[in-house]
């Protein structure tokens, strides 16, 4: 709730609407969270590398719980970017590697190192839309690094 209030505050002061602040992620992610059946998520692994994902799109059902694999096949490092979808899911945690685990309301961006680097992002589908994701890094997304995230 700190939190919440602090970006209150901060819009507030940038002259952003409470109202946008407010719809910034979804404040009751825990029950979402805790309503989801992990048992039975679905996993799906995204191969980034030169200068694409594959796949390039994925499809999300509402209220299902998900494990996002993002692996990183190629020699450069790569950005999965979607400020917009990773504000309109739950977030439960990311996990590097199976090793560190992060957990937080959302998230803008996820960097995955090359050659071998893991990201995997566990979360359950909220707000419906069409979101765009494409790799920030240097000229990457003009080379076709982009895709789309549907949550239905």
């Amino acid at each position: 709730m700190k939190l919440v209030r602090t970006a209150m505050l901060a819009g507030l002061i940038a002259g952003v609407p409470l109202s946008a602040v407010a719809a910034d992620y979804i404040e009751n992610a825990k029950d979402y969270v805790d309503k989801a059946d992990w048992k039975a998520l679905t996993t799906v692994t995204v191969e980034m590398s030169e200068h694409h994902y594959t796949p390039e799109d994925l499809r999300f059902k509402a209220g299902k719980a998900y494990k996002v694999e993002l692996k990183n096949v190629g020699e450069k490092d790569h950005y999965f970017t979607s400020p917009e979808f990773n504000r309109a899911v739950a977030w439960r945690k990311i996990m590097v590697n199976g090793q560190a685990e992060a957990k937080a309301p959302y998230f803008t961006a996820f960097e995955v190192l090359k050659k071998g680097g893991q990201l995997d992002l566990y979360f359950v589908p909220v707000k419906s839309g069409t979101y765009p994701v494409y790799c920030t890094i240097d000229d990457h997304r003009e080379k076709g690094m982009e895709g789309q995230l549907v949550i239905e």
